[in-house]
């Protein structure tokens, strides 16, 4: 099968092909239909995680399955099935508590004496998230599926898959959201937007979008932001807290940055919970007040959206099919799958960084928002 492949942190990814094993007693094989391309996978391009090489990118898909193994009874050739990186096994104490999102994975892999998924030659090719879906085929294990019966696209299952999942599933199941309560979110990218969703389907009072970008404030009013603050403008810590009295009850940070997951505790009032859904570089350290402590502030993270997705995602495209809850807004290009690289370029070049540079030089903290915010729209390649 044609798969794009990484060889080499900061190098381009290359169209080759790569030998698919045929489905063990618990796999699935999937004809790919249409993946997001995600800004998990650019910090591995960009060597700010590890993996190791070769691997097959990409984790936000959907797709039909083509083959299942001896041992699968809940998916057959031809369902269509959105593929979760929280694989669970369903067994194991995290499983058995009902956290599936922070399973151990034990058993879910092939192990060293059996022939690998995916080869080159006689070569393992790393699955990167045990799923590999920048390729025509996946080959995975059933407890990464989810069967889908409405009538949805592929490209919106596959946004379910990774990106409307974690935003959602930060607001409505890991912070738990309250009816009435007040919201901040720390970058209007793809995750952001759908945090700010999701605290607009828990029934927030307000919901304040902080971001560097005109474009992407102005998107978040359009997911159900009651206010916006441009960081390029000010102190947004003091903004935030004008705007509220204060400080908000929940705030998510869904950037990545050092800077911003401080600024996700600053923000809070007493009682406060701070979420950072960003992926922060291995290695770095954020500082908080310690005193702020005393006033029962807390922050914590939040992996895939805390999800149990299995039950969350049909009910996401429920609230899609309902009206709720916004996909289509989220698709901004489509491509192929040998447009791979140029799809990247593309979600680091969303708006002109020179141009938003010039816009926001008085302020740091700015700097880094944009930065980050830049590479965090969504595309579609449709296989």
């Amino acid at each position: 099968m044609k798969a794009a492949v990484l060889h080499e942190v900061n190098q381009p990814l290359q169209i080759e092909d790569v030998d698919i094993s045929s489905p063990g007693p618990r796999e699935v094989l999937v004809r790919t239909r249409a993946s997001g391309v995600c800004h998990s996978d650019l910090h591995f391009v960009e060597g700010l995680y590890s993996t190791t090489m070769p691997v097959l990118l990409g984790h936000e898909a959907a797709g039909t399955v083509e083959a299942v193994g001896s041992q699968v009874h809940y998916v057959s050739p031809g369902d269509r099935v959105i593929c979760c990186l929280s694989v669970f096994c369903g067994v194991c104490e995290r499983c058995t508590t009902g956290r599936p999102v922070l399973c151990s994975r034990t058993g879910l892999l092939r192990g060293p004496d059996e022939a690998p998924r995916l080869s080159q030659g006689g070569v393992p090719v790393t699955q990167f998230a045990n799923l590999g879906a920048y390729a025509e085929m996946m080959l995975v294990h059933e407890n990464s599926l989810v069967k889908i019966e409405q009538d949805i696209g592929f490209e919106q299952m596959a946004l379910i898959g990774c990106g409307a999942t974690t935003g959602l599933g930060a607001a409505l199941n890991t912070a738990k959201v309250e009816p009435g309560s007040t919201v901040a979110v720390i970058g209007a990218g793809g995750v952001g937007l759908n945090a700010i969703q999701g605290a607009k389907l828990a029934g927030a009072l307000r919901i304040i979008a902080i971001d560097a970008v005109e474009d992407k404030l102005t998107l978040a009013r359009e997911f159900g932001a009651t206010d916006v603050i441009d960081a390029s403008t000010g102190d947004a810590e003091k903004q935030v807290k004008d705007l509220t009295g204060g400080g908000v009850d929940y705030s998510f940070e869904a950037i990545g940055k050092k800077e911003t997951a401080e600024l996700s505790f600053e923000i809070l009032r007493a009682g406060g919970t701070a979420t950072i859904i960003g992926m922060i570089p291995l290695g770095t350290k954020i500082e908080l007040d310690g005193y702020a402590f005393l006033r029962e502030r807390r922050i914590q993270g939040s992996s895939m959206g805390s999800n149990h997705f299995r039950v969350d995602m049909p009910r996401y495209i429920d609230f899609y099919l309902q009206g709720r809850l916004k996909l289509d807004e989220l698709v901004t290009r489509r491509l192929k799958l040998e447009d791979i690289n140029d799809a990247f370029k593309y979600m680091k070049e969303c708006v002109s960084l020179e141009k938003i540079i010039q816009s926001i030089q008085n302020s740091l903290y700015a700097n880094y928002l944009t930065e980050k915010a830049l590479k965090e729209c969504f595309l579609c390649l449709v296989q």
